[in-house]
């Protein structure tokens, strides 16, 4: 079950260890810094990027040092962290933004591996960025040469995306380890690990159930200074110390990083300065899933010692920053916001608005179950939930403050299938600078729906044609472009031909072969109904142009 399989991982909690993780590595390196209330890496000195390019990249957790590890002159000003193999949502990479940007960075370009969730939540917040101001560009990375035909979806984003031996020590072992050709060294249970083991594989002095983290750091420190022992490490409040933690073969850098800030807070704990901290694989035992701790007196001599330069390839580049005192902590940017995002008054056309916006409401409530079904053909079957719960959220307000509203309440009122929500908040991002108070005429909201649908390629990599709801959409997109030229008695006519193109786009999409989105790895025999994001558009459509004709 999976909490048998969580005792495996040297960590505290499953929730709590990518934010222990990214405070573990902040905490051991000077020049890094966490941005407050996101899951955000930043450099230290901002202030050096005055006039520079920002680089922004980032993706799930459990790639480290991928990309927290990147950070520093000359490489990444900055990396947002998702969750365990999840993308980062598009708040804390707008924030990541924000706060080059306000630290003087000329613009921010993001580096982004392709994979749909990346695209999506990344480019979500450069629109976002786009509409405060910042210059922001992206460039997608996708070097995988395995497949030699890739399919629609491209190449995927891999590697590619990046290019102690001085001083008493404890190690811990979750594994034992085998020379090649060789059984393990030595038994270990599931649930077990061995306390003192030597690097070669020979067990060690005591064996335990495995335990939290922040429990094996404690013990293995209490050991290391108990005066009992012949070899302890004297150490009192006040003594400053180097910490190294030492990687023995298999440990994640995951879990490195959370076992690094635990030794840090317990030696705190205890009045002792932490000077210096190393942590990585500098003496492995092969495979040995294990760790060990070093921990090494200091005074200002060592220390002017221990810094100084080498060449020796396997010796880290460490900050000369003392690590006990520091404040990594990075304040959060202030969020810029537009007159119409602050303040929303009624226009003239409020109340057809109102009047639109429950009936697109009500259709996606009388769709539901319909929805839910076209998508359990080809989905996990919740496309009419995800509508219904963005039906019940959306609140109508003045036809020139709806779309920025809309898209303030997005993270409420689209509520699963994350991609979906993504790509509905990426349309009214980007169409919201179309619409505004000042800008209401057919024309505007043509260009606010071009707009929006063009960012949804951008970022989703569907075209027309994929079997998606881009093959509702999009035709109804160009139809509606005739706004811009037709003259006032002619605009329902338009609309009623772009509902139309939206309806008959909707209904080929059970001929199409699916080359997008999940529907993509069903056998296509097995697809035969027509797309259900394709149908709540060709729906929500007809909602809109029904609701103005009896205006």
């Amino acid at each position: 079950d999976i909490c048998s399989h969580a005792q495996k991982k040297l960590i505290n909690s499953v929730d709590c260890c990518v934010d222990e993780a990214l405070c573990g590595l902040v905490r051991a390196s000077g020049g890094l810094a966490l941005l407050k209330g996101h899951r955000v890496v930043l450099r230290s000195d901002l202030d050096s990027l005055k006039g520079k390019v920002g680089l922004l990249s980032g993706g799930g957790s459990g790639h480290e040092p991928a990309h927290g590890g990147y950070i520093g002159a000359g490489m990444l000003s900055a990396a947002v962290a998702g969750g365990v193999f999840a993308s980062p949502p598009p708040a804390s990479i707008l924030a990541a933004i924000l706060t080059l940007h306000q630290a003087g960075a000329s613009g921010v370009l993001l580096i982004v591996k392709n994979y749909t969730g990346d695209r999506l939540n990344f480019g979500l917040a450069a629109e976002q960025a786009r509409n405060q101001g910042v210059a922001v560009d992206m460039v997608i990375v996708a070097e995988d040469c395995a497949f030699d035909q890739p399919s629609k979806a491209g190449r995927r984003g891999l590697c590619g995306t990046v290019f102690i031996h001085k001083v008493g020590t404890l190690g811990v072992s979750l594994s034992p380890c085998s020379v090649p050709g060789c059984l393990p060294s030595f038994d270990l249970p599931p649930g077990a690990m061995e306390l003192g083991l030597g690097i070669h594989g020979e067990p060690g002095i005591k064996r335990s159930k495995v335990a939290p983290a922040d429990e094996v750091v404690k013990t293995m420190i209490d050991h290391m200074t108990n005066p009992d022992s012949q070899s302890h490490l004297p150490l009192k409040s006040g003594d400053s110390v180097v910490l190294c933690v030492n990687n023995l073969g298999a440990l994640s850098c995951l879990e490195m990083a959370i076992v690094t800030r635990a030794a840090i807070t317990c030696l705190e704990s205890r009045g002792v300065v932490v000077a210096r901290v190393m942590s990585g694989p500098f003496m492995t035992s092969l495979e040995m899933a294990g760790v060990s701790l070093t921990l090494m007196k200091a005074n200002p001599e060592t220390l002017r010692l221990f810094d100084t330069k080498t060449s020796a390839p396997a010796w880290p580049n460490l900050s000369t920053a003392a690590v006990s005192g520091r404040n990594y902590i990075t304040e959060g940017p202030v969020m810029i916001t537009r007159p119409q995002e602050v303040k929303h008054s009624k226009g003239p056309l409020s109340p057809v608005m109102h009047k639109v916006l429950n009936k697109i409401c009500s259709t996606l409530l009388e769709k539901q179950e319909e929805l839910n079904s076209l998508d359990r053909a080809s989905g996990d079957g919740d496309c009419g939930n995800t509508h219904a719960q963005a039906a019940k959220g959306v609140a109508p307000g003045s036809c020139g403050s709806w779309l920025p509203r809309a898209t303030a309440f997005r993270p409420r009122w689209i509520g699963g299938g994350e991609n979906g929500r993504m790509l509905y908040s990426l349309f009214l991002t980007a169409a919201a600078g179309h619409v505004t108070e000042e800008k209401t005429n057919g024309a505007a909201w043509a260009a606010a729906v071009h707009a929006g649908t063009q960012a949804m390629r951008r970022y989703g990599g569907a075209d027309p044609g994929d079997r998606t709801m881009l093959d509702a959409l999009c035709p109804a997109a160009d139809e509606l472009m005739k706004l811009t030229a037709a003259p006032p008695a002619g605009q329902m006519a338009v609309l009623h031909a772009a509902v139309e193109k939206a309806a008959a786009g909707a209904e080929a999409t059970r001929d199409l072969t699916a080359r997008a989105g999940r529907a993509s790895y069903i056998a296509a025999e097995r697809v035969t109904l027509p797309d259900p994001g394709a149908v709540a558009v060709a729906a929500m459509l007809r909602a809109v142009v029904e609701t103005l004709a009896e205006q």
